[in-house]
């Protein structure tokens, strides 16, 4: 049965994995479900630990957790795992707000940058030191910003340009050094599984 892409994309994502044809879809097992909450829980402990908690969030703000978007690269089951990260580590700024406003925007561009970008998961950039789709990702989540400048101009009164760009440079900063420790490692261990 075939399904639209849009609904064979969020199984793909989130429940499960697209199966060749005649395949039957494969559900989320025992194991992925702990690879999830792993991935959520790192995703916390290197956003909200001191003295990490001091540059994860406002204006400016450069978190190493946002590393963990790459591994959603390797396997889409880890969009539920840095989302889930992600909003619990928000709770800890603006509160219920920016675990929506934040968590949401990872949902979307996350999910988003995994589909667009999927073309480009064997290419590479300046000789070898990055891969093309977590360049690409890097620069379209940073260009998501937008949504956290929006945020922090309603909750704090911040200019939303200035934030927009602030947010922008230090996220962007943070997904580039990202992309090259996750691809290392993904060099060396099978992050698929």
């Amino acid at each position: 049965m075939n399904q639209p892409l849009v609904l064979s994309f969020f199984h793909q994502a989130y429940y499960t994995w697209v199966p060749a044809k005649g395949e039957k879809m494969k559900k989320l097992t025992i194991r992925d479900v702990a690879d999830i909450a792993i991935v959520a829980a790192i995703y916390v402990v290197l956003t909200v630990t001191p003295p990490l908690n001091a540059i994860s969030y406002g204006a400016y703000q450069f978190r190493i957790s946002e590393m963990m978007n790459f591994m959603a690269f390797y396997n889409p089951k880890y969009i539920i795992g840095v989302t889930i990260g992600c909003m619990i580590a928000n709770f800890f700024s603006f509160g219920l707000l920016d675990v929506f406003v934040g968590g949401g925007s990872t949902l979307v561009f996350l999910s988003l940058g995994v589909w667009l970008f999927a073309k480009y998961r064997k290419d590479y950039l300046f000789n070898g030191l990055i891969r093309k789709d977590h360049f690409f990702f890097s620069i379209l989540f940073s260009i998501s910003m937008f949504t956290i400048a929006a945020e922090l101009n309603i909750v704090a009164q911040l200019p939303f340009f200035l934030t927009w760009f602030t947010t922008g440079i230090g996220e962007f900063a943070s997904l580039i050094i990202g992309a090259i420790i996750i691809g290392k490692i993904g060099r060396r261990i099978d992050l698929s599984k």
